[in-house]
């Protein structure tokens, strides 16, 4: 058995300035060159120097897509979702191709609701549902990928309004954009 102790204050002033000097000599890395001015944490330094780069997200086929809306609509529809809408957001925005909204009565139904859509969806060989809000809140949000899946109570869906956000009314005529299921 071997026990290790703490070395004197001296020495382990001595170790760290001649480490702490050896750090400073070292040069930064190209990723965190922007970071290398801003003093902190590896965190701070790291928000500091941005993301590394542009990740372009690949859709999925436009059968798989159908599949996938077809199957969350009917899901929800089941479940007694109200007022569902579909958002096509192709080419406006880059993290999904379409957008479904509906609208739970109490906080359980919620959580039904965007349990059963990961069920089936897994069912159809879509693995990766990431789920936030599902431990009882006011908002579900299911995202596929693909389609991402707001799933509201009434005072939330209208306080945060994404009809209004991502809906016709900015596309100057736009009118299939949603459309309401």
């Amino acid at each position: 058995m071997i026990i290790t102790s703490k070395p004197p204050a001296e020495a382990s002033a001595r170790s760290r300035s001649s480490t702490a000097a050896t750090k400073k000599t070292a040069s930064p890395k190209p990723a965190l060159a922007g970071a290398a001015k801003v003093t902190g944490s590896v965190r701070k330094k790291a928000a500091a120097a941005g993301p590394k780069g542009k990740v372009k997200r690949e859709g999925a086929s436009p059968d798989i897509i159908a599949q996938s809306l077809d199957i969350i609509v009917s899901s929800l529809e089941d479940d007694k979702g109200e007022n569902i809408v579909v958002i096509d957001l192709t080419g406006r925005a880059s993290f999904a191709d379409r957008m479904v909204i509906a609208t739970g009565v109490a906080d359980r139904q919620i959580s039904a609701m965007a349990q059963h859509i990961e069920r089936k969806l897994k069912d159809i060989g879509i693995k990766r549902v990431l789920v936030e809000g599902a431990n009882g809140s006011d908002w579900v949000l299911l995202d596929t990928g693909d389609i991402v899946v707001h799933i509201f109570k009434p005072e939330a869906r209208e306080l945060y309004g994404l009809e209004k956000m991502w809906g016709a009314e900015l596309d100057d005529g736009n009118e299939e954009a949603v459309t309401p299921v």
